[in-house]
């Protein structure tokens, strides 16, 4: 009797975990037609699958995401067994159906049928081939497609169950202009013709083909040193002691021969003191100076560095990037340069370009270029064109191709420099070597 009883809990206790385990499925059972979250993860990813393999490739594919309207509403519509018209409360949307017996295949069966109807299309011509049917496939590679839903069902039938698969799309597509059919794409590279607002290419693991997605990050760069992207204005927010677009330039800790600059977050040093926080003197090299301008001292560097990098160099002479103030500055210089262009004086291959940077960068809190010791740039001589901001361009460099003019660059380009010493600084250093 004791061991009757014993296996009556214990048959008691396992119907309890079982329904239990069975409990949420059974609160919140599926709608007629709805797909499981399973499903709705492997006919998603096989959409986007197949889309990225279209031949010609396509240059606006875009990445189709799942909606739950949309599923809500090809599963009512598998439900209904694919009986009367689709339904004509979104005219905007377009839909994939097939009706097929049981036991032919699920949905990846369906889909790659779907897909297989491309062998057949011309995308020269847009038409299909004579007794061929392609209208599934360009609903299914309509490249402006951005939201999807479908459903299945099963369905009786006189001649033994069948089942039926449907999908919406949003927009739509399939569309005529004047009895000619429109092309579901645009042929060209991979992502070449994406819109603004999905200027992200989405990849596949085997990084095949490409879509067009939302970017997940639209400003297209990163914070260095912990600092935070603003994604509105794609303005870095530096946190204490560093500074720069990236924020990649490490702020002097104290200024001893010199005064602090909190915009650049660096030491603008005295007279006769160099280095990154003012303390090194200097002895003035007078050998190193290339071109002499109103009694002004310019030094061409022979090797290259980003802009931030090649300021420190010049501060660890005595010096800073130069300031180019008048045309008759720019002009020797722009002279001076494509002579040694010429002479190929410099050996050095470190560089990525044959410019050369100068102390001038654009200050987004003021809205303008600024030299480096703070002031406004009342003279400029920027290239035609610019400057055009091209990737982020805030540093700015004599570009060779442009008759040594200016143009805006990134400040991580490895270009070489023009070191100035000011005439305060020789008088200095001449009466105090």
């Amino acid at each position: 009797m004791e061991l009757l009883v014993l296996l009556l809990c214990n048959l008691l206790v396992w119907r309890v975990g079982e329904t239990r385990s069975d409990a949420p499925e059974n609160l919140s059972p599926l709608a007629p037609g709805a797909l499981s979250m399973k499903e709705t993860f492997l006919v998603l990813s096989l959409h986007n699958k197949l889309r990225s393999k279209v031949q010609p490739p396509a240059a606006n594919m875009q990445k189709l995401e799942w909606s739950e309207e949309l599923g809500q509403l090809a599963g009512a519509r598998a439900a209904s067994c694919l009986e009367g018209p689709t339904p004509p409360l979104a005219p905007q949307l377009g839909w994939n159906e097939a009706l097929l017996p049981v036991g032919t295949g699920g949905f990846v069966s369906v889909l790659e049928h779907w897909f297989a109807e491309g062998r057949g299309y011309n995308y020269g011509t847009g038409h299909c081939a004579s007794n061929a049917t392609c209208h599934h496939y360009t609903q299914l590679v309509w490249a402006t497609a951005g939201r999807l839903g479908c459903g299945r069902h099963r369905c009786p039938g006189p001649h033994g169950p069948s089942e039926a698969f449907t999908c919406a799309y949003n927009p739509g597509g399939n569309w005529e202009v004047a009895g000619m059919p429109v092309l579901p794409y645009k042929q060209g590279p991979w992502c070449s013709l994406c819109t603004a607002g999905l200027s992200g290419c989405f990849k596949s693991w085997d990084h095949g083909g490409g879509l067009c997605e939302v970017p997940r990050n639209p400003c297209r760069m990163s914070c260095r040193n912990s600092g935070r992207l603003d994604m509105s204005s794609c303005q870095c927010d530096c946190p204490p002691g560093y500074t720069g677009r990236y924020c990649q330039v490490r702020c002097s800790g104290q200024c001893l021969h010199g005064r602090f600059r909190k915009e650049e977050c660096s030491c603008l040093c005295d007279a006769g003191y160099g280095g990154a926080e003012c303390g090194t003197k200097i002895q003035f090299p007078f050998h190193a100076c290339d071109v002499r301008i109103d009694s002004d001292c310019f030094m061409v560097s022979p090797e290259a560095d980003t802009y931030y990098g090649a300021k420190i160099k010049c501060q660890e002479k005595g010096a800073m990037l130069a300031q180019i103030r008048t045309q008759k500055v720019q002009d020797i210089l722009a002279f001076y340069l494509s002579r040694l262009e010429m002479g190929n004086r410099v050996t050095d291959t470190d560089f990525e370009t044959g410019n050369f940077w100068i102390g001038l960068t654009y200050k987004t809190s003021k809205a303008s270029f600024r030299w480096d010791v703070g002031e406004p740039s009342s003279f400029t001589s920027f290239a035609f064109g610019q400057p055009d901001n091209q990737g982020f361009g805030n540093c700015v460099e004599m570009q060779a191709s442009a008759a040594f003019n200016w143009n805006d660059q990134r400040c991580k380009t490895r270009n070489r420099y023009i070191c100035q010493f000011a005439q305060e600084h020789i008088a200095l250093w001449q009466r105090d070597p």
